[in-house]
C-alpha cells in the first residue's frame, strides 16, 4: 500500500467527530449529456441541467433524505454540502436541497477542486470525438486533453481537496454536535468522483481504468464501519459494486472494511502487495542474492565506488 497524504486514518481521529457518511453525487442530466454539440458554443461551466436532470436531482434529494434519516427513524442527523462551481452541479444541489429543512443543513461550500475535468475551452464536436478515441488507446488516466487536463491532473487537485476535508474534520469546522450523525454530501462530476474513490481507497491506476462512470444523479455512499473504516459495501450490493467495475478483490476489500481495523490492512490485502511484487519470500534466508555483474542469482558483488 503506497503512502498517501491522508494517511492519518480514522483511528487517529476522535470517532465522535467523524462523519457517519461521505456521499458522492454526480450532477443530473445536462444539456451537454443530451447533445454534445452544446460544448462547442457554451463554456463547460455554464452548461445547464435539462428538465429531466432537475427531476433526477429532486428524486436524488428524496432518496438521500430517506437514507440518512433511515426512513424517518433516526432523528438526530445533519448534512454539510460541498459542490463544484459548475452550473449543472449547483443546480443539482438546489434541487436536492428541497428535500432538507434548514435545521438539517449546517453548511455548504463551493469547492473548485472537485470541478469537471478540463477538456479545453470550447469543444469542437468532431475534434473531440477523435481525441476521445485517442484517449482510449493511450489510457484514460494519463491521457491529457490538448489545452486541458488528464485524469491524473484531476487526481492531484482532488487529493488536495481531501487534505482540506480531513482538516475540516479534525478541527470540527462543521461545528457539529457529536450526538448527531454528520453526513457530508459532495456534488461533483463523474471523473472527479471516481478519482476521489481511487485516492481514498488507494486503488491503482489499473483498477481505476476498470471503473465505469456514474450515471446522472447516481450516488456512492461511503459509510463509517464498526472499526473506523469507510466502506461502500454497507449501502451497496455486490452486484452494484461489480457493475461499477470493482474487481472481486476490490469488493472483498470493501466488505472487510465494514468491521476492519486499519492497522490490519496489509495483512488482509496481500493481493495489493502482490500486484507490485513477485511472490514474497517468508524469511530473509529464502531471499536470493543477485550477482550484479553477471546477473546470476548467487551472491552480490561489491559495487564500483569510482563511478
Amino acid at each position: 500500500m503506497q503512502e498517501n497524504n491522508h494517511n492519518h486514518h480514522p483511528s487517529h481521529h476522535n470517532s465522535k467527530l467523524l462523519p457517519k457518511r461521505i456521499i458522492l453525487v454526480r450532477h443530473g442530466e445536462s444539456e451537454g449529456n443530451l447533445d454534445t454539440s452544446a460544448y462547442s458554443t457554451t463554456p463547460d461551466l455554464k452548461i445547464c441541467l435539462t428538465e429531466q436532470g432537475r427531476a433526477q436531482a429532486r428524486r436524488a434529494g428524496s432518496h438521500l433524505r430517506d437514507l440518512i434519516s433511515n426512513h424517518g427513524s433516526c432523528p438526530d442527523w445533519r448534512v454539510y454540502f460541498y459542490v463544484s462551481p459548475y452550473e449543472r452541479t449547483r443546480s443539482t444541489l438546489r434541487e436536492i436541497g428541497k428535500s432538507f429543512s434548514k435545521k438539517r443543513v449546517i453548511g455548504v461550500r463551493e469547492e473548485c477542486r472537485i470541478r469537471e475535468q478540463d477538456f479545453g475551452n470550447f469543444q469542437v464536436e468532431e475534434r473531440m470525438k477523435v481525441i476521445k478515441e485517442t484517449r482510449e488507446k493511450f489510457g484514460r488516466f494519463f491521457y491529457r486533453f490538448p489545452e486541458g487536463e488528464s485524469a491524473a491532473d484531476v487526481f492531484d487537485r482532488v487529493s488536495s481537496f481531501l487534505e482540506s476535508l480531513w482538516r475540516d474534520i479534525d478541527l470540527n469546522r462543521f461545528h457539529n454536535n457529536p450526538s448527531q450523525d454528520l453526513n457530508l454530501i459532495i456534488i461533483s462530476h463523474g471523473l472527479a468522483s471516481r478519482v476521489f474513490l481511487m485516492k481514498w481507497f488507494k486503488w491503482t491506476v489499473e483498477q481505476f481504468e476498470r471503473l465505469n462512470n456514474l450515471g446522472n444523479c447516481e450516488i456512492r455512499v461511503m459509510e463509517l464501519g464498526n472499526g473506523g473504516e469507510y466502506s461502500l459495501a454497507i449501502n451497496h450490493t455486490d452486484e452494484e459494486l461489480q457493475e461499477w467495475g470493482l474487481s472481486p478483490e476490490m469488493i472483498k476489500d470493501q466488505k472487510w472494511r465494514i468491521d476492519a481495523n486499519k492497522a490490519d490492512w496489509y495483512d488482509h490485502c496481500s493481493w495489493y502487495l502482490n500486484s507490485f511484487f513477485d511472490p514474497e519470500s517468508d524469511s530473509d534466508e529464502d531471499v536470493k542474492e543477485v550477482d550484479i555483474e553477471t546477473n546470476d542469482d548467487t551472491k552480490i558483488i561489491g559495487l564500483d565506488t569510482d563511478c
